[in-house]
């Protein structure tokens, strides 16, 4: 298990607190104290999880989470001293995986980290870089998607977006977040832009769009046990 933390918080005790509990389970701990620096150390780092205040300088949580997601999956627990359902619902769409509110146990912490790198792990497929879910074969090296052995032919996007669903597999997405992390938040197209390439990606799918499942009003999930 890959063990890469990338800690934001600007209380200077409760870092050192999480730090220390977490390298003592062998984990290699980086800090930020704001967004800024938060969003620099995870371009220059490869991070596998992110544990995020939202209330932190120069850049919030919010939008530290929201720029993370267009570029990468990985999870991220978000850290709050309010415990409002709003803050939760909020995190939530921004593509947050998990939510703690303070004061917590770093146990518990630790816990839901080593959880969250264990499903991750588990999504990831063989070493060779090929991710299998639902009969769907990805090789994220040549970029090929097989079906029972046969490939199908996906433009970029449609791949991609592919990807992302199964590697976020069982999370509700909704059409917000896929456009982030798909097109780029500076993208200037509509939501209708991802309806589009669902259809076209469900045609080429054939029984195995299924797996793809329309969220009322919201997004779409991607479930392997249907």
């Amino acid at each position: 298990m890959d063990k890469r933390i990338l800690l934001v918080e600007d209380e200077a005790r409760m870092r050192e607190i999480i730090s220390d509990f977490f390298m003592l389970d062998g984990f290699e701990i980086h800090e930020a104290n704001n967004g800024q620096k938060a969003l620099e150390l995870f371009e220059e780092k490869e991070i596998n999880l992110v544990i995020l205040d939202i209330m932190i300088p120069d850049l919030d949580g919010w939008t530290v989470c929201r720029r993370i997601r267009t570029r990468s999956s990985v999870p991220i627990i978000m850290l709050t001293a309010r415990g409002e359902e709003e803050d939760k619902l909020m995190g939530y769409e921004l593509g947050a995986d998990d939510y703690m509110t303070k004061p917590f146990s770093p146990k518990v912490l630790l816990a839901k980290a080593k959880m969250l790198l264990k499903r991750v792990e588990g999504s990831v497929g063989r070493p060779d870089g090929v991710i299998c879910s639902a009969g769907i074969e990805i090789n994220k090296m040549s970029r090929n998607v097989r079906i029972e052995e046969r490939i199908i032919d996906l433009a970029p996007k449609e791949y991609e977006l592919l990807l992302f669903l199964i590697e976020n597999k069982g999370r509700a997405l909704s059409r917000e977040i896929i456009l982030d992390r798909i097109w780029g938040y500076d993208y200037l197209g509509d939501l209708r832009t991802v309806d589009t390439h669902v259809k076209k990606l469900r045609a080429k799918l054939g029984e195995k769009a299924a797996h793809i499942c329309t969220l009322i009003r919201s997004g779409y999930k991607f479930e392997e046990g249907l």
